[in-house]
């Protein structure tokens, strides 16, 4: 979050996502230094709250199951929020706003929904509140497959919290909703054990595979004596056409397993990584892509030069935006330029009409643009801006213009 300075009033100028949060509630000044200033919704039961650095995320959770708290822990991170609900000192449950810990996110990682439906299924289960009941009442899944994905879900989640090195935390006095209580495999004192090995392992596995989006490739080798989970990794590494993300979501294993399995057959030598090659999107979703990561540069570049924060509040902004646009940025993030990497977003894509692609990535960047505009009216100021975002508005009317003229070509 960038800088906020106090006016000679006393007044302070707070970003308009704040606002919205914040609404209409009434706020007390807790505590204050020459170094700080906190205010808190007191009645909300709000008893704690920090920023990430050299507090780390393993202490919050250990301080909250040592102390036996109830209540629920907000965590804030570029990106996204997490929830983690405690019942004396015990986690029962989690919440995110990141695509990839959805229900459906998990059940993908289990291998028990197709990477093609996977917007058809987000959409319904959106509709329902998140909740995934809605999937075992339509047939798509079984009642004990909910029951194991919520679980995962759950620990994700948490498992997931570790690797956090920046963001912030505030913890609410309240009773956890029942319904929303998993009962876990392992204690929350076992789950921050498990958590600190993970972080662990996994940056040494990231250090062979480098990136989820490098091409595992089969060397040739023969692979002796293989678990029956390494046979079907290597199958699908056989394919020659998947990143390593797709070859652990179809692998039906969590991604910590997943890749230590990977890991495995590349240390004995069945299994090599390359770098994933810079293609550029071709045809109308390229064009549309070009168009809009054009405008999208201009803005960054001037906005960034102002406001450092500004990388986490698109990032933010691009995680948090409602259903289905979330999904055309899922595990998208902006490059060093300020576009949007166009190979990301059509694997998002897959499994619609291209009519349906192209509309919904034109709307999806159009929201991105309008956000982006507000910002740099914010933070360069009316005068300095209204030229730049004159020029950047005319990209949406353009590309709604060439979709129509497409459309009406091609009927």
């Amino acid at each position: 979050m960038g800088k906020i300075n106090i006016d000679g009033s006393g007044r302070l100028e707070l970003p308009v996502s704040v606002i919205k949060e914040i609404g209409a509630a009434s706020l007390e000044l807790v505590c204050h230094s020459n170094a700080h200033l906190l205010f808190s919704n007191v009645e909300s039961g709000f008893q704690l709250a920090g920023v990430l650095g050299e507090i780390a995320m393993v202490d919050v959770l250990s301080f909250l199951n040592m102390f036996r708290k109830t209540g629920v822990l907000v965590v804030n991170l570029a990106g996204g929020k997490k929830e983690v609900g405690f019942l004396r000192g015990e986690i029962v449950s989690a919440a995110s706003s990141f695509p990839e810990e959805d229900i459906c996110g998990v059940l993908l990682e289990m291998g028990r929904l197709d990477q093609e439906a996977l917007p058809k299924y987000r959409q319904l289960v959106c509709g329902c509140e998140g909740s995934g009941r809605v999937l075992v009442e339509k047939g798509v899944i079984g009642p004990k497959d909910l029951w194991l994905a919520t679980r995962q879900q759950v620990e994700s989640i948490v498992f997931n919290l570790f690797g956090a090195a920046q963001g912030s935390f505030f913890f609410l006095e309240r009773e956890p909703e029942k319904e929303k209580m998993v009962r876990l495999a392992m204690s929350t004192q076992n789950m921050i054990m498990e958590g600190l090995r993970r972080v662990d392992e996994r940056a040494l596995f990231m250090r062979v595979i480098r990136s989820m989006d490098a091409l595992p490739k089969p060397t040739g080798k023969p692979a002796d004596g293989l678990s029956a989970e390494d046979e079907r990794l290597l199958a699908l590494v056989s394919r020659g056409d998947l990143d390593v993300r797709g070859v652990l979501r179809r692998s039906g294993m969590i991604e910590f397993e997943g890749l230590r399995a990977l890991y495995d057959l590349i240390n004995k030598g069945v299994v090599s990584i390359e770098d994933a090659p810079a293609t550029a999107v071709a045809g109308d979703l390229g064009e549309i892509l070009l168009v809009f990561n054009g405008a999208l540069t201009a803005l960054y570049r001037r906005v960034a030069a102002r406001n450092a924060g500004f990388v986490n509040e698109v990032s933010n902004f691009m995680r948090q935006m409602p259903s289905p646009f979330s999904y055309v940025f899922k595990d998208v993030s902006l490059r060093e330029d300020g576009t949007v990497d166009g190979r990301k977003v059509l694997t998002n894509l897959s499994g619609l009409e291209d009519q349906d692609k192209k509309r919904l990535l034109a709307e999806a960047l159009s929201e991105l643009i309008y956000m982006e505009c507000m910002a740099a009216q914010r933070d360069l100021g009316q005068a300095e801006s209204a030229r730049l975002i004159q020029k950047v508005q005319e990209v949406p009317r353009r590309v709604k213009n060439l979709l129509v003229k497409k459309q009406f070509s091609e009927g």
